[in-house]
């Protein structure tokens, strides 16, 4: 199986039994080792200055500075941090697309997988990982099916560090004065909890539009669950037409979500960065978020663990799965020294630099959630987690059609453009990629 049959086709079914716990085990990318000064930051062969370019929260961006610092005085380089954080797909892409083109371009950047990754293999922006997978014995050290999710046209260009499950992330003080004493099992159940949440004073769910891609978690749900696996797998990569019944009660959910006031108001121009806390602010009952908000939330918040809880979102389907996706860093074919570079790689994905990230999503083996310290974490990666999830929405699509797709979505939910005519756009969208792919 190729990269890309993998991250469209193949990513789209995956396990995350197996991203949540290790395992022992056009090709687009420049060769690494023919990499010779330029572009990026550590320009001139064998430099000691080396750049990372990442979207590390402000919660955690400061570990990753501490961990390049080692480095460091253990290497002798000089190591650059710099983050844009909250900004997702819709902006973080076309920023370090736009340095790579201006010859300034960072050694080192992190980056999701599928579609979001291959524009810069096919580019020959990223180098081929291959002799460095061998080198530092990656495959036999990172869960084997995330490094799928980042091979391309059969080109290791990436080294993935993170899986993800997108869930229900919920205050159980909050459910508990809606009356809610245990999390949904169907849509149903779900809707008629959204209406009890709001009746004692709370906004359900915390999400936010500002860049499109935290308000999309909830229509890929409703989605599956008005489509279910099959059919939303082949909408996915373009092999069935939008332009139906199923797409249409999406979007129609989608805007009722809005109407019925169970998101905040004015949730198209909120900061996700601001309002995904809120369920542990007390502010909102519940978010649609992964495992990395344990630590950069609730406990960043000084909060408990015990206080919360997670929850997988009922589809009704069979499977229930989950939205999904992995993030890696890739190396800059271009690197001044990509031998030291791919050093760096090598200690930020090894057990102790994931720890201390206090990732609850790592998937490097040795580094999984541990349960006396990220309680929630694990019982998601060890309960709802391995069960089967598609690729996240913005993942699965190029960054075009993503950002056409965030386009229809705020016209959905400003009213401008109904349910139906938004299934037409987005046919028109997805049909002209897939033409465009053979």
């Amino acid at each position: 199986m190729t990269g890309r049959s993998f991250t469209r086709r193949g990513f789209l079914g995956l396990s995350a039994a197996a991203v949540g716990v290790g395992l022992a085990a056009c090709t687009g990318a420049a060769p690494s080792g023919s990499a010779g000064g330029g572009g990026a930051s550590g320009s001139g062969s064998g430099s000691k200055t080396l750049r990372v370019f990442t979207y590390e929260d402000n919660t955690t961006v400061g570990l990753l500075r501490d961990l390049t610092k080692k480095f460091d005085e253990q290497n002798g380089t000089t190591t650059t941090v710099d983050s844009l954080p909250g900004s997702g797909a819709a902006v973080y892409p076309d920023k370090l697309k736009t340095e790579l083109l201006g010859g300034k371009g960072p050694d080192i950047w992190r980056i999701w997988g599928g579609e979001l990754g291959h524009p810069f293999v096919k580019a020959k922006q990223a180098a081929d990982l291959t002799q460095y997978y061998s080198k530092f014995g990656w495959d036999s050290k990172i869960n084997t099916q995330a490094i799928s999710g980042m091979t391309f046209d059969g080109v290791k260009a990436g080294v993935p560090f993170l899986a993800s499950g997108i869930a229900g992330w919920y205050n159980r003080a909050l459910f508990k004065k809606a009356g809610i004493s245990a999390p949904p099992k169907s849509y149903a159940e779900l809707e008629a909890m959204n209406d009890k949440i709001l009746a004692a004073g709370v906004t359900p769910l915390a999400t936010a539009g500002k860049y499109g891609w935290h308000i999309m978690r909830l229509f890929e749900y409703l989605l599956e669950t008005s489509a279910g696996p099959d059919l939303h797998d082949k909408l996915l990569v373009g092999q069935e037409t939008w332009d139906r019944p199923e797409v249409v009660s999406a979007f129609t959910n989608f805007k009722k979500w809005q109407d019925k006031k169970w998101i905040p108001e004015g949730a198209l121009g909120l900061d996700p960065s601001d309002v995904e806390p809120w369920y542990v602010q007390g502010k909102a009952a519940y978010t649609i978020t992964g495992q990395w908000t344990e630590p950069t939330a609730i406990q960043a918040a000084g909060k408990k663990s015990a206080d919360f809880g997670v929850f997988p979102f009922p589809t009704g389907q069979n499977p229930v799965r989950h939205s999904g996706f992995v993030e890696g860093y890739m190396l800059n074919a271009k690197s001044g020294n990509p031998d030291m570079a791919a050093a760096l790689i090598d200690f930020l994905v090894s057990p102790d630099s994931q720890k201390s990230m206090k990732y609850g999503n790592s998937a490097v083996t040795g580094a999984e959630p541990d349960k006396a310290k990220l309680p929630l974490s694990s019982e998601w990666t060890q309960g709802a987690g391995k069960q089967p999830f598609y690729t996240i929405q913005d993942q699965a699509f190029p960054k075009q059609q993503a950002d056409q797709y965030f386009a229809i979505q705020s016209n959905v939910l400003q009213g401008s453009v109904t349910p139906a005519d938004a299934a037409k756009q987005m046919q028109q969208s997805i049909s002209a990629w897939a033409k465009s792919k053979g």
